[in-house]
């Protein structure tokens, strides 16, 4: 069974486990799944200034701390206890382009020439932690939520702005990976 458990599971099996997160969400207590809220909600309670964007009734939200501190609880367990020892598939075609573009090291899901420690203050750094971060962190404040909030949630519950939200994501993912990637590797090559 533990061997079952450390093998990747085929996306049709880890979607629906996913996609069922909603219903059960919103038939035990009519919440919302989404990771990006609870930042907000940490701020919440640690910040004692009345910025009031922050000043709302957090603990009615404290599922929402639960939920993600388990996300991390199950993030470490399944990387201690239960990782695949097989290095991660990646597509001849994806190496191939990420070469070309000077990346080399392959070994595990993020590629170490990007986001290894040593390159946290580099200008690749710079690029691809910083900018990158900023960007991704407004874009779901922007937004109004992020990937996972939209796509999952909003899409189940037919809302007309996560399917933009959705597709806006789906397209600046595209520009950045065809357009905009090779010219950042260009300029901090």
């Amino acid at each position: 069974m533990l061997e079952i458990i450390k093998q990747p599971w085929p996306w049709y099996v880890a979607g629906v486990l996913i996609g069922l997160t909603v219903p059960a969400l919103l038939l035990i207590g009519n919440k919302s799944f989404g990771v990006s809220s609870s930042l907000r909600h940490i701020c919440a309670a640690c910040l004692p200034a009345k910025i009031p964007f922050f000043s709302y009734n957090w603990k009615k939200e404290i599922w929402n701390l639960f939920f993600v501190g388990g996300i991390l609880i199950g993030g470490f367990i399944g990387a201690q206890l239960l990782s695949n020892p097989d290095n991660i598939q990646i597509a001849e075609s994806t190496k191939s382009e990420l070469m070309a573009l000077g990346v080399q090291n392959f070994n595990g899901l993020m590629p170490k020439d990007i986001f290894g420690v040593d390159q946290i203050f580099t200008l690749k750094g710079l690029f691809f932690m910083v900018i990158g971060g900023f960007m991704v962190g407004f874009g779901t404040r922007y937004a109004g939520g992020c990937t996972s909030g939209h796509a999952i949630m909003g899409l189940s519950n037919l809302q007309l702005p996560s399917l933009i939200a959705t597709i806006s994501f789906m397209v600046g993912g595209f520009i950045s990976t065809w357009v905009l990637l090779p010219i950042i590797f260009k300029i901090i090559a």
